[in-house]
């Protein structure tokens, strides 16, 4: 009978750890999201990469102009 109810708190114990692993993802940014899409198949996965290039590229001409009026 004792080993019936350790056998149970085992079980227990290791579903309640499985369950509490998967509750502390992070979830993606929308750049991150984006970046997944522009690599996938997708129709326009494409575009979207051209359009995540271009908005990095404005963001490094923006942090260098600030850089130069500090």
């Amino acid at each position: 009978m004792n080993r019936r109810i350790l056998l149970a708190a085992l079980m227990v114990a290791a579903v309640s750890g499985c369950s509490s692993s998967s509750s502390t993802k992070q979830p993606l940014s929308e750049h991150q999201r984006d970046s997944v899409i522009s690599r996938s198949s997708l129709p326009g996965a494409a575009t979207v990469g051209k359009a995540l290039e271009h908005q990095d590229d404005a963001l490094q001409r923006t942090a260098s102009l600030d850089s130069l009026t500090q």
